[in-house]
């Protein structure tokens, strides 16, 4: 990662560590409608996902001295939210449960249609807790199945398998017929 991509915001993250409120809002500017589509996409309910944010930025200003500049402050940021979030479906008992045995579907080898990307993120919100949250994490914010199966304390292997999935039913979801730019 380039040096200079993870200290942009060096200045201002000194100035909330030492308790600056106008520098903290104004991180809180910059990322709170990413974090809040984040924590959206993952719990899809908006109360929770405000909730969310606001905890995760309580928490992030609370240990930003823990921010080491190992990674961009949006990356840091970006963990606790998620982790807020897989933290706040197993408050509610929701049902993660990753299972190993069903059958995988195959991949069609006919072209697939192009979906407009309201339908597909309308689809994303109607898939079951564990499918949505692994697409969103590898599909959405660009983790890796590794990653995934660290956050989710699973097997990489039932990552993958979950993504494949939460694809298909994805696919099943969407409006047969209605491609993108046709009625």
């Amino acid at each position: 990662m380039d040096n200079l991509n993870i200290y942009i915001h060096a200045p201002l993250i000194e100035e909330c560590r030492n308790g600056n409120s106008k520098a903290q809002f104004r991180l809180y500017d910059q990322y709170s409608k990413a974090m809040y589509n984040l924590a959206y996409r993952i719990l899809s309910n908006r109360e929770d996902a405000e909730d969310i944010l606001q905890e995760s930025f309580i928490e992030c200003f609370r240990n930003i001295s823990s921010f080491r500049f190992e990674s961009t402050f949006g990356a840091w940021l970006k963990r606790i939210v998620v982790n807020k979030s897989i933290n706040q479906l197993r408050k509610k008992k929701t049902d993660l449960t990753f299972c190993e045995t069903l059958p995988i579907v195959a991949e069609e080898t006919e072209e697939e249609p192009i979906y407009d990307i309201k339908e597909v993120f309308r689809g994303i919100e109607k898939l079951p807790d564990g499918y949505r949250i692994i697409l969103t994490l590898y599909l959405l914010e660009g983790y890796d199945h590794s990653e995934i199966s660290q956050i989710l304390g699973i097997s990489e292997s039932t990552s993958k398998s979950q993504y494949s999935r939460a694809k298909e039913k994805l696919k099943n979801i969407l409006p047969k017929k209605q491609m993108y730019g046709q009625a």
